[in-house]
């Protein structure tokens, strides 16, 4: 079976790309003069926190994935970040590719809120590839990429805050449930208010002048908590 192996000698943000998108350069090397015509390789990445330190300030923000920093003995765990398949064309000996991975700035997904808690530095990543190869001199054969297969990468933390503020430049990004925004929407309608920025603004300076409600009592047209949300019992 061909021996491969692969490296990691770079990570850009696509300027291009229609959505929030990494480009990693791999390199990959085969057994010497083998002739490999095509790789169809899959990607696993995760991220390794316990492989780098941390300020009091970016503790603090990954208390929520975490815990308190006296739990990450058994907490810090790795994190998925993506999955991401690659054609690889014919090559003898090496070759060097394009790994494409899309990303967002959900802060619901794990991985977007430890990108989002660092503040500087790198982050650790490990690379597991499976897939499968064919090669051969006259015709081809098929055979597996071996499973053992991987790379570690440490991403400047800088190149993914340069993709976040490529397509969302000095805001940040909130999911909510249909019928949340629904009423939002209808707030907004009725007040006439311009952008959704000043919406959320209009009922936070609300909030702050209004008298505070008797416990356990819920306000006239508040938005009122789901099952789903923390204040669930």
């Amino acid at each position: 079976m061909t021996g491969f192996d692969f490296t990691c000698t770079g990570v850009r943000a696509d300027p291009y790309a229609a959505g929030p998108t990494l480009v990693f350069r791999l390199r990959i090397t085969a057994d010497r003069d083998t002739r490999v015509h095509a790789l169809a390789l899959r990607c696993q990445i995760r991220i390794e926190p316990a492989r780098r330190g941390y300020g009091p300030a970016e503790a603090e923000g990954l208390a929520d994935l975490f815990g308190e920093r006296s739990r990450w003995g058994t907490t810090l765990q790795p994190v998925q970040f993506a999955q991401v398949p690659v054609m690889v064309p014919g090559f003898t000996g090496e070759t060097e590719t394009d790994l494409v991975v899309p990303c967002t700035y959900d802060l619901d997904i794990a991985a977007t809120r430890y990108f989002e808690a660092l503040q500087d530095g790198e982050v650790p990543l490990l690379m597991l590839f499976s897939g499968t190869a064919f090669t051969g001199e006259a015709g081809f054969r098929v055979e597996p990429v071996p499973w053992d297969r991987e790379a570690s990468y440490r991403m400047p933390v800088p190149v993914w805050r340069e993709m976040v503020e490529q397509h969302f430049p000095g805001c940040g990004w909130l999911r909510l449930p249909r019928d949340t925004m629904a009423e939002l929407l209808a707030y907004r309608s009725r007040h006439a208010i311009a952008s959704w920025e000043a919406t959320v603004r209009a009922l936070l300076d609300a909030s702050d002048t209004a008298q505070p409600p008797p416990p356990g009592a819920v306000r006239p047209g508040a938005l009122r908590p789901r099952l789903t949300e923390r204040t669930a019992p």
